[in-house]
């Protein structure tokens, strides 16, 4: 069994809480306005059952995508975002790695992103990032509030 060297939890950003909570609030909003004027007739009551399934949805991504897991063992680098986004990378697979930031031009968004440059990202703000480059294949970002830490280990593995 491989020992994990690092580990460290990244969770989504302020931006993001911020934009679930004013979203949430507004279908909560609406739902309480319309059952407190008695005015639910059929089309509204359809309006409220999508307004709250798709509350529940958007609540569903943010609790799936509410951080970010960075692990390394002794021989590979694994991030986890989500249920279905997993990367891992054989520490000897990588030829550099460098702190860098994940912006809003370089990947358009927060998520699981894809660059203009090839790079796919795993950003959970437009914070700290580290950029992993590897042997074959394509450059790798994903967010880190230590990203010189994970790159001190990284160049010490390779070694």
């Amino acid at each position: 069994m491989e020992n994990i060297v690092l580990r460290e939890w990244v969770p989504i950003g302020a931006l993001v809480r911020v934009l679930m909570v004013v979203f949430s609030f507004i279908i909560i909003f609406i739902t309480i306005v319309l059952v407190g004027l008695g005015n639910l007739i059929t089309e509204d009551f359809c309006g409220l059952i999508v307004g709250w399934g798709v509350l529940a949805f958007v609540l569903f991504l943010f609790w799936n995508f509410r951080g970010l897991e960075i692990k390394i063992s002794t021989y590979e680098l694994l991030v986890r975002y989500g249920f279905f986004n997993k990367k891992s990378i054989r520490l000897n697979k990588i030829s550099s790695c460098k702190v860098t930031k994940a912006s809003f031009g370089r990947y358009g968004g927060i998520g699981v992103r894809y660059g203009f440059d090839g790079s796919t990202a795993y950003s959970t703000s437009f914070g700290n990032a580290v950029e992993i480059v590897p042997i074959d294949g394509q450059t790798f970002v994903f967010s880190s509030n230590n990203p010189e830490k994970i790159c001190n280990v990284i160049r010490a593995k390779n070694r």
